[in-house]
């Protein structure tokens, strides 16, 4: 019984650091664009609660944050794919990359003002619904060139990663 218990503490650890570094970056990034994150600021508990109900449950694929600018483009669009591991050490650490993060923010393309942003989560499998979140479609990601940023944030059982798509 205390296996059990310790492998579900230890994912629960997971997610909630992987929801924290998730959340962290895409906040960092809308702030260093100049977008606002009223909505996000808003909306963290909820956001917050969702995504780590499906780290725990190992239903969600990505979070995608989509820039939507006045002009009707949608650029950037920032991925982080979730990748799961089939067993956790649980005295793995917990890690996330801030140094590599300030320095990748630096050479990110700037949006003009106005711009503003949708939040959503892709699935590899079937999901338990969670309060304030429903479907939605994203937008084409036809055209833009993608940069690959690694992994953002790792942990016994589970690692994020963070993909920047702009042209």
């Amino acid at each position: 019984m205390t296996s059990a218990h310790t492998y579900s503490h230890t994912r629960t650890h997971t997610a909630t650091h992987l929801t924290d570094v998730i959340l962290g970056t895409i906040s960092d990034i809308l702030a260093d664009l100049g977008i606002s994150t009223a909505s996000l600021e808003r909306d963290w508990v909820i956001t917050e609660n969702a995504i780590k109900a499906w780290v725990v449950e190992e239903s969600l694929a990505s979070v995608v944050v989509e820039c939507h600018r006045p002009s009707g483009a949608v650029k950037p669009v920032i991925e982080f794919p979730v990748s799961y591991r089939a067993s956790g050490d649980g005295d793995g650490e917990f890690t996330a990359s801030r140094a590599r993060l300030a320095r990748f923010l630096a050479k990110i393309d700037r949006v003009p003002a106005g711009t503003t942003f949708q939040l959503f989560c892709t699935f590899q499998r079937p999901r338990t619904p969670q309060p304030g979140w429903g479907t939605g479609a994203l937008a084409g990601t036809e055209g833009l060139r993608s940069i690959a940023f690694g992994t953002l944030g790792a942990a016994p059982h589970a690692s994020a990663g963070m993909r920047y798509l702009s042209n």
